[in-house]
């Protein structure tokens, strides 16, 4: 869970409790919302080519971008064209717009502007999904599928195949908002068609009859933000004092895979999609600071030169692609 997170969204205590008959509020106001779109009372919007929704159901990182790189890669090996749409929380677009490889994070969302640097797809964002992806079309006519990033809740805009990404971390004490962090309750997983768990889903009541693959995030090698051909490993570092700077949902977990590479970490958490500037890696001249992708895309301009990337890609359980390919292709013609 993120480091901003409610302490009390960890646990059923008496806080949480108290907040209870909102979150109950909370729940009946989404379930009847997603009742609406289902019996066609709110406008459904359905895309000329195939959707896949990549999202959660709880408030907080879970690892959803590494899974939209993973997928645009796995469609693009198989022949698909992908392009991909996005909020762009953290940035400034007020319409529909596409998203440059050499875009400002400021303006577009870091995660959107990394996923257009990663994959080399077609990236679009804006608030307005339905639109957004009409944008990305008429931009792009040539692809075949669109990937939405965190779009589970957003059901204006029709999907043919849902991915929940799920971390037991990130999920609490299992209640709605805001006695919880949950978007939607846990029995909304029985309806995707398959989950990615991120780690050990310890804890979690996973519906049965939903095919649940393990992910793993791993990398191989530390890349300067001074000069990107210049790499390097963790015992480059070790005997060293790092600093670990994240701005992530989760940036424990960044941490903790530091320290298992034998690494001496200081670390330095901000808040998810934190707007960097320079003041804040002014600090420990001449000591390294590591830092995730997501932080190093808005930290490129001004890094110090000690100043370190660590891309990670997403390993997810054998037999993960091949039903999302099936579902995608076969699924159109029942729907």
């Amino acid at each position: 869970m993120a480091a901003t997170a409610p302490a009390f969204w960890r646990h059923r205590g008496f806080v949480a409790v108290a907040l209870l008959p909102l979150s109950c509020l909370f729940g009946l106001l989404a379930g009847a919302r997603r009742a609406l779109y289902r019996a066609g009372s709110l406008r459904v919007v359905r895309s000329p080519v195939p959707v896949i929704i990549v999202g959660n159901i709880a408030v907080g990182g879970s690892g959803k971008t590494p899974v939209v790189e993973w997928l645009a890669a796995h469609l693009q090996a198989a022949g698909r064209k992908p392009g991909i749409i996005s909020r762009g929380y953290g940035g400034q677009v007020s319409g529909a717009e596409l998203v440059p490889p050499d875009g400002e994070p400021a303006r577009y969302g870091d995660e959107p502007v990394l996923l257009a640097r990663l994959t080399g797809c077609p990236v679009a964002v804006g608030r307005d999904r339905p639109a957004v992806a009409a944008e990305l079309l008429r931009c792009h006519p040539e692809c075949d599928v669109l990937i939405a990033d965190d779009g589970l809740q957003h059901y204006r805009l029709s999907r043919d195949i849902e991915i929940a990404v799920v971390d037991a971390a990130v999920l609490g004490n299992g209640w709605l908002l805001p006695a919880g962090p949950l978007r939607e309750p846990l029995s909304r997983l029985s309806k995707v068609d398959l989950i990615v768990a991120h780690g050990e889903p310890v804890g979690v009541p996973l519906p049965a009859g939903v095919p649940v693959f393990p992910m793993v995030l791993a990398g191989t090698a530390f890349r300067s933000l001074r000069d990107p051909e210049t790499v390097c490993d963790a015992a480059a570092f070790r005997g060293r004092r790092v600093h670990a700077v994240a701005g992530i949902g989760r940036p424990e977990r960044f941490f903790e895979m530091l320290m298992a590479m034998g690494l001496e970490v200081v670390p330095h958490a901000f808040a998810d999609h934190h707007a960097y500037v320079a003041a804040d890696l002014a600090f420990a001249p001449g000591e390294p600071k590591l830092m995730t992708s997501k932080d190093a895309v808005k930290c490129a301009a001004f890094a110090p030169a000690e100043a370190w990337e660590w891309p990670v890609q997403a390993r997810i359980g054998s037999g993960a692609i091949e039903r999302i390919l099936e579902k995608l292709n076969h699924g159109r013609q029942t729907a």
